[in-house]
């Protein structure tokens, strides 16, 4: 089992920025497959951003791409995901997930998730 810590939510204005932080522990190698989620208030979770194993390539959800990043310090086990030109419809529980898959965008491919941090963008 792997656990996964999200780090880095908070307030932030729009067109402001937040950079998050999931930290893996435990049986790492099992789950090299990491990816962001996100639950936007009364809605379904959605797909936000993964990134292979190596880093190489990365993909993003419609929604975000061109303003959020996502990397990874295999090394540290750790993903990231930097957060640019905030709206408030980013407002939403975000979630950290890890799986044997790398860089799958449906959420029944990951098996490990966080307790997720919030993310809140004011108008």
């Amino acid at each position: 089992q792997v656990r996964l810590v999200e780090s880095g939510g908070g307030l932030a204005h729009t067109g402001g920025s937040l950079r998050l932080s999931c930290a893996a522990s435990g049986r790492t190698f099992d789950a090299p497959g990491m990816a962001w989620f996100r639950q936007p208030p009364g809605k379904k979770q959605e797909f936000v951003a993964t990134i292979t194993y190596g880093g190489s390539e990365s993909y993003y959800a419609d929604s975000v791409k061109g303003r959020f990043s996502v990397s990874r310090d295999n090394a540290a086990n750790t993903i990231y995901l930097q957060m640019d030109r905030l709206k408030p419809e980013d407002t939403a529980l975000y979630l950290c997930a890890a799986g044997p898959l790398s860089a799958r965008r449906e959420s029944t491919d990951y098996n490990n998730w966080g307790q997720g941090t919030q993310v809140t963008v004011s108008s």
